[in-house]
């Protein structure tokens, strides 16, 4: 067979019909913006990244050669859907420190807590199933709700995170059957769900039969202020699932996160999960349990809290000094992002090919909305620029709004 004819026999002059669903999931309009906005002449402050410098990539190098030398064999076969033994038990234990005890059979490893979100879906969810999400939410979890044909519902969000007050109201009007928010330094906006709304949203999923998705992927990364309790940590009647990940505290490329719920629904948790992808990648979890053993994970995040902290407070700081007036952004407590909104009737749409011209680029916030989209906000990372270039690409951007 020639190449062309080869080629031909890869490109089908018909079109396949795909299912259904796919009309109700949209591309991520922040990984189209990153195609544009990595450029590395441009500063972006776009993406949801991690400080690559502070990956500790020689001791997880060390990890995976000490995993080759003596385990390499078991290392690359086939293991355990509910995961690496050793892993869940350092979980378990990291956690019982966190103040949620849980066992290590409560404990399933996902492939990122991005697969947590849908393992969680695809066992909660039937078609025109009610979750509820606040408003805005993470793009990521919207999309894969979408996957499932859910129907998504709204309630507010302030600084003080999810407005649990909206919620028996909506309760008058469906019954839902997930709830999902990030509590901890919220993505997009960076604020926290205070302790008082976390008592009472926990109440709320308890009286109602509703479960908990607590997506936790920044709730180690706080550089300012006191620690709050988990909502998992909260619940004495398995209605919250937690989930966690070594993606933004070791590195994203690992793919290792966590679940941990009630034994009935990680069992749940733990069938779909065959049949998705057997099981996460066995190296990378034994090289991460190696590396736990005897990695100071705790002075680790203790340098990612300050450095974060840093940046933060460089980024408010350049915002309060060249913003023009009437902008309003939120102040984190800790994670990687912070909220903008934007005056005099902005729209980060519009806005954004211009910033590109500067060589600066965000993400605009009307795609993290599932209702009523609000176009003059805008989601900022100070995680992955150093201070001297936070203060540059916050004046070129405060430059692009001085100019409209």
């Amino acid at each position: 067979m020639t190449l062309a004819a080869s080629a031909t026999l890869l490109s089908p002059a018909v079109s396949l019909q795909l299912a259904q669903r796919m009309s109700r999931m949209k591309t991520s309009a922040v990984r189209e913006i990153l195609k544009v906005a990595e450029r590395p002449d441009i500063l972006s402050f776009a993406g949801g990244l991690p400080a690559p410098e502070l990956f500790p990539v020689e001791a997880i190098a060390q990890a995976h050669a000490e995993v080759f030398a003596n385990e390499g064999p078991a290392a690359m076969q086939y293991s355990t859907t509910e995961g690496y033994g050793p892993l869940r038990e350092w979980i378990c234990a990291h956690l019982a420190e966190r103040g949620l005890r849980a066992t290590v059979d409560q404990v399933l490893i996902t492939s990122g807590s991005q697969q947590g979100i849908d393992l969680v879906a695809k066992v909660m969810l039937d078609p025109g199933d009610v979750v509820v999400v606040e408003n805005p939410s993470y793009l990521a979890a919207l999309q894969n709700f979408a996957g499932y044909e859910a129907r998504v519902e709204v309630v507010g969000s302030d600084d003080e995170g999810m407005r649990v007050d909206e919620l028996e109201e909506l309760a008058t009007r469906c019954t839902p059957r997930l709830i999902y928010l990030v509590p901890n330094f919220h993505n997009p906006k960076g604020t926290t769900l205070s302790l008082e709304r976390r008592h009472a949203l926990v109440r709320f999923a308890q009286r109602h039969r509703v479960l908990i998705l607590e997506d936790n992927p920044y709730g180690e990364l706080r550089f300012r202020g006191e620690a709050l309790p988990s909502l998992a940590s909260l619940d004495d009647a398995g209605v919250v699932v937690q989930l966690g990940t070594f993606s933004k505290t070791l590195a994203p490329g690992l793919r290792i996160g966590w679940a941990v719920g009630s034994r009935e629904v990680t069992r749940a948790l733990t069938i779909v999960k065959q049949s998705t992808d057997l099981h996460t990648a066995t190296l990378a979890q034994r090289a991460t349990a190696r590396l736990l053993a005897r990695f100071d994970y705790d002075a680790h995040l203790t340098q990612l809290r300050a450095t974060y902290g840093e940046r933060c407070q460089v980024m408010l700081e350049a915002l309060e000094a060249h913003m023009p007036e009437g902008t309003r952004w939120t102040k984190p407590d800790g994670g990687m992002f912070l909220w903008v909104e934007l005056p005099g009737g902005l729209r980060g749409e519009e806005l954004l090919p211009r910033a590109i011209e500067q060589r600066v680029a965000f993400v605009p916030g009307s795609p993290f909305f599932a209702a009523n989209p609000r176009s003059e906000c805008i989601r900022l990372n100070y995680s992955n620029r150093p201070p001297a270039l936070i203060e540059e690409g916050m004046r070129r951007l405060a430059s692009v709004l001085s100019a409209q």
